[in-house]
């Protein structure tokens, strides 16, 4: 009998367990927490001013121009805004894949599925606005952020519910991401009516051209994904120069990206993307974009700083706010009969995804760069974001954790009916 030596190799059991985490819904955004406490950690240390001199003082160029000055084709910014405006781009092309998604195939693609989540998000989006308001509006210089609190962060809160297991059934993970798909249309609606600058015609006409060959592209059945993407950055530049936020021309690529394939049914430009995309939006760009805007230097804070106008608006909406509209507006909704409750779930569980929706993480630090420029007002919204983020994150995890388990759908059955 022949006995074969079998050797441990721990460099592939290594990569086997690095390739299981990778594997994980939770994964990004316990990488996203990763890079966002190595940036508080660095802004409170020696370091702080290489970071922030690495950010908001080292410029990336792009583009071309004459040495004798005739013209100049190119586009300088610090590598903060970088990350802002072009990363974020990529994020928010991701994000309008999505919500193109759920409403043409997915779970908001009829009324009856529809209605449910898009009230509730409403409900959330609004009352932590007023709350934040009620709090600043004897500062007027505080208003503009009225919409930090608003925004849901859908790669936290999903996470934390992952890490729920089978405590979190899928009817539950179905109404939360519906939620936060329409929060993030929401999102991308005040970012495109409150937060543009001075408008540009001549950099909105090239927009405008653009669309319209994307457009073009579209009605012709172009399956490829590589002509709009390029369309796509051309876009993305004349949006820029417009006045409107960069990010915006990435949502607005998502829209004209095909969701079928005439010549073959079984492939989806809009899914392949999806997916594509995923990995390197969730393992790269939001990692970067927490390290590069999580960074808060605690120096002269303490126990008061939570006691901050813009800080305390902020808390008061992500926690209490969120809940409170989320968990309102469905228990209206199901008590007047406009909408059934969902199947095999209580009250304690509507409870408890209406808390994780508080976690406002990477869209409320998005808005509030947009909202405020000075270093006092961003401090204040970063402290504010990470202290209401984390309290909604432990309290609805919490909460979900010692809740009676729900049910699981049953084959071919859907949460919310027909």
């Amino acid at each position: 009998m022949q006995t074969q030596n079998i050797r441990f190799n721990p460099f592939a059991r290594a990569f086997d367990k690095i390739r299981q985490f990778f594997a994980m819904q939770a994964a990004g955004g316990i990488v996203l927490v990763i890079a966002s406490a190595l940036a508080l950690i660095i802004a409170n240390s020696p370091l702080y001013t290489d970071y922030n001199f690495l950010l908001n003082q080292t410029k990336l160029i792009i583009g071309f121009a004459a040495s004798d000055g005739s013209f100049d084709y190119t586009l300088s910014k610090p590598l903060h805004l970088w990350i802002n405006d072009a990363l974020m781009a990529v994020f928010f092309l991701l994000v309008g894949l999505e919500i193109k998604r759920e409403f043409v195939t997915g779970e908001l693609s009829t009324r009856s599925r529809a209605i449910l989540p898009i009230i509730a998000a409403i409900g959330g989006m609004a009352i932590p606005a007023a709350l934040y308001y009620m709090v600043n509006h004897h500062t007027p210089e505080n208003l503009p952020g009225w919409a930090i609190p608003s925004a849901t962060d859908i790669a936290f809160s999903l996470g934390v519910l992952a890490l729920l297991g089978s405590k979190a059934p899928i009817r539950l993970k179905i109404l939360l991401t519906a939620i936060a798909v329409i929060d993030d249309l929401g999102a991308i609606v005040i970012i495109a009516l409150f937060y543009a600058g001075d408008m540009h015609l001549e950099a909105l006409i090239i927009a405008l051209i653009a669309m319209a060959g994307m457009f073009l592209l579209n009605k012709r059945g172009v399956s490829a994904i590589a002509p709009y993407i390029l369309i796509g950055v051309v876009l993305w530049v004349a949006v820029l120069k417009s006045g409107i936020h960069a990010t915006l021309a990435g949502v607005i690529t998502a829209m004209f990206i095909p969701m079928n394939c005439r010549k073959d049914p079984d492939h989806s430009p809009c899914e392949h993307l999806i997916h594509g995309l995923h990995p390197y939006v969730a393992f790269g760009i939001l990692p970067i974009f927490g390290f590069a805007n999580a960074g808060v230097p605690f120096t002269g804070m303490g126990f008061h700083s939570l006691f901050d106008p813009v800080t305390l608006g902020i808390i008061l909406g992500l926690v209490v706010g969120k809940q409170l509209g989320i968990f309102a507006t469905i228990w209206l909704c199901v008590k007047s009969g406009l909408c059934p409750m969902v199947k095999g779930v209580g009250w304690i569980h509507i409870y408890g995804i209406s808390i994780l929706c508080g976690i406002g993480f990477t869209m409320s630090l998005f808005i509030g760069g947009l909202a405020f420029a000075d270093l006092q007002h961003q401090a204040s919204i970063r402290l504010g974001v990470l202290v209401g983020s984390l309290i909604s994150a432990v309290l609805g995890f919490a909460i979900l954790y010692f809740a009676p388990p729900a049910q699981e759908i049953e084959p071919g059955e859907h949460p919310h009916g027909k």
